[in-house]
């Protein structure tokens, strides 16, 4: 039996979201091993995208099974009311998962999307945007230049040669420094990233007077949320390595995948010191990394993950 009115009853209005989501997954299992900064790097993550962002957004954080200590933090976090949507998945449903969940419920019409370990600069949001509402049919717009395959993009490059008001060229505009910068953050070679680097190009296209370049990455996006939606749900029975279906879905549909020019986010890695200097060193290749000993070390290493974590 009711007992009295609820007082809710006397609210005429209702708070609305923002435009724009900004959406974040996060997985820290534990602080140690490859975890170890992980919590480090997030919360500088998060420090960066506050101090880097003045237009208004809310932020949505996906934790996708994460261990006591991000959850502590997380938390901490919503209750100083730093974060206006906190959700825990008690067990990591995977980037696929936290997609379709993420997709499927961020109240913004824009979602800004990124992983846990992105760096965010001045401009980075309203640049973004520019290009989002500037070029017709746009996918999703990636806040700095980098180099992937053209058949992720091939969308991008066919719009470009046929529409009367776009202009394309092809050829080395990024520089060095930028594209070492993303490398060295995957953990990628120096001499197989400059070899990279000589082999592939920049696609840049200008259109309506604003310039980007083609292509975008899944680990940090601004899209418009009706289009994300076009695509759900996403059928992925890994935790990871099948990202790229965002990519190839995107482009099959015809949507546009572009870049700024300018690199205005930065993907940090799983540690802090130099991972995001303008012109990072390696330190001295060690005897573990040398790859007959690393793979079966790695191997080794994920399966211990899976017996104890993925489950």
């Amino acid at each position: 039996m009711r007992i009295g009115q609820n007082p809710a009853k006397a609210i005429d209005r209702v708070a609305q979201p923002r435009d724009v989501t900004v959406a974040i997954v996060t997985n820290i299992p534990f602080l140690s091993g490859y975890y170890a900064q992980s919590l480090d790097v997030f919360q500088t993550s998060l420090s960066s995208l506050r101090a880097s962002t003045p237009e208004p957004f809310d932020l949505l954080i996906f934790d996708n099974g994460s261990g006591p200590a991000a959850r502590e933090f997380l938390q901490a976090e919503y209750a100083a009311g730093n974060i206006q949507y906190l959700i825990f998945s008690e067990k990591n449903i995977g980037k696929g998962g936290a997609w379709n969940f993420i997709f499927g419920a961020a109240p913004g019409e824009v979602i800004a999307y990124a992983d846990s370990d992105i760096l965010y600069h001045p401009g980075w949001l309203a640049r973004s945007l520019e290009i989002l509402n500037t070029f017709p049919n746009v996918g999703m717009v990636t806040a700095r230049p980098l180099r992937s395959k053209e058949k992720y993009f091939s969308a991008t490059l066919d719009w470009a040669r046929q529409a009367p008001e776009a202009e394309l060229a092809q050829g080395h505009f990024s520089s060095w420094e930028i594209f070492n910068q993303h490398s060295v953050s995957c953990g990628i070679d120096e001499a197989q990233s400059r070899q990279w680097f000589g082999e592939s190009s920049d696609w840049k296209l200008r259109y309506r007077g604003l310039e980007a370049y083609a292509g975008a990455a899944h680990f940090q996006f601004v899209a418009h949320k009706r289009v994300l939606q076009e695509l759900l749900p996403f059928e992925m029975d890994k935790p990871m390595g099948q990202v790229r279906t965002l990519d190839e879905q995107l482009n099959a549909a015809g949507y546009l995948r572009l870049m700024t020019t300018d690199a205005l986010i930065a993907h940090i890695g799983n540690t802090l010191p130099g991972a995001f200097a303008p012109n990072p060193t390696r330190p001295r290749r060690r005897f573990a990394d040398q790859t007959w000993i690393r793979k079966p070390l790695m191997w080794l290493y994920h399966k211990i993950f899976s017996v104890y974590f993925d489950r």
